[in-house]
């Protein structure tokens, strides 16, 4: 029997939201390369004022329109502080990756999260892992292992810690999701959401900048290297649109689709912004992509198609019940 305009509707409007967001998010990595080749200013430094700023903007809009999302419970903040030593760690590492790799490359190497978010997911979370969204995953990994150049040893000799890092970078990026998705199961509003582990994530930033600065690669190396940008008020300008527009819309349409579908289905879907981000790098900083990664990218692309079918496929062979639509979000 196949399931309701309703169960349908749900679905439809996760993925929409998802895609959303990764054509939102596809533009940060642009913004930080520019960022980081112009101003040189350290990926620790950048990270924290961007998280900073994030807060400077959804506060006051929260504050005015919806006070009463201002408020979090307290058995939630344990939960929340480690969800922004998460986020500090997925916004450190990513923004290193992008220095260390470039636009195109770090924002494809962060979606080998795809893989771990569907394992991770089974595991912790109890997402179904059916065969079809295990086919999503491989051609999903397959794609960055070959936008990434991964497969070729000369690369790991010449770039291993941006390699290393860009991994890193998904799998704290896979943390996040599955992370995103327990808050909503908690009740917890998205950008309520946002707004604290955001918060938090600055803090972690701040400590790490002002105690480690010199070990950590790209903290900074003095107190003073925190207002690194001075009086390059062009670039102050850039990077709070960074956090003020892809940034905070990105992530939070990011967290109010995890209300609507499973963390592996969400982190997929939005694998197709490394596709964006090439197409945007390579306009902008003539950042090409050859023959092996176009290929690389239209296995993305295949893989989320591909799961949309196989989750409408699934959607018709649900059983009609008062418990359809959690049947549904937990397929895949």
């Amino acid at each position: 029997m196949c399931a309701t305009d309703s169960d349908r509707s749900h679905l439809t409007r996760g993925y929409t939201i998802a895609l959303a967001a990764a054509a939102i998010l596809s533009t940060t990595a642009i913004f930080i390369r520019h960022l980081t080749q112009t101003y040189g200013i350290p990926a620790l430094v950048l990270a924290l004022w961007r998280d900073g700023f994030v807060c400077l903007t959804l506060l006051p809009v929260l504050a005015l329109v919806r006070p009463a999302l201002l408020r979090v419970k307290r058995r939630h903040l344990p939960y929340l502080v480690l969800y922004g030593l998460v986020l500090a760690t997925f916004n450190a590492t990513w923004t290193l990756s992008v220095a260390l790799n470039g636009a195109a490359v770090s924002t494809v190497l962060v979606y080998c999260s795809a893989g771990f978010t569907a394992l991770l997911g089974w595991w912790l979370l109890g997402e179904r892992l059916g065969w079809g969204k295990l086919l999503a995953v491989a051609l999903s990994l397959g794609g960055c292992a070959l936008v990434s150049g991964a497969l070729d040893a000369a690369a790991w000799r010449a770039n291993l810690l941006g390699i290393l890092t860009g991994t890193l970078s998904g799998l704290c990026y896979a943390g996040y999701s599955l992370m995103g998705r327990t808050t909503s199961q908690r009740g917890l509003n998205p950008w309520t959401t946002v707004l604290a582990t955001f918060g938090f994530a600055s803090v972690f930033l701040l400590a790490v900048n002002l105690t480690l600065g010199g070990i950590v690669p790209g903290a900074a190396a003095h107190p003073a290297d925190l207002l690194w940008l001075g009086r390059a008020w062009a670039g102050w300008l850039v990077l709070f649109l960074l956090a003020a527009g892809p940034t905070l819309a990105g992530f939070g349409l990011y967290n109010v689709s995890l209300s609507y579908l499973p963390s592996s289905v969400a982190n997929l879907v939005v694998s197709v912004e490394p596709v964006l981000t090439a197409a945007t790098a390579y306009v902008l900083f003539g950042e090409r992509l050859d023959a092996t990664q176009l290929t690389g990218s239209a296995m993305i692309l295949a893989a989320v198609v591909f799961l949309r079918l196989y989750e409408g496929w699934i959607d018709g062979l649900d059983p009609p019940g008062p418990r359809r639509d959690e049947h549904i979000l937990a397929s895949g």
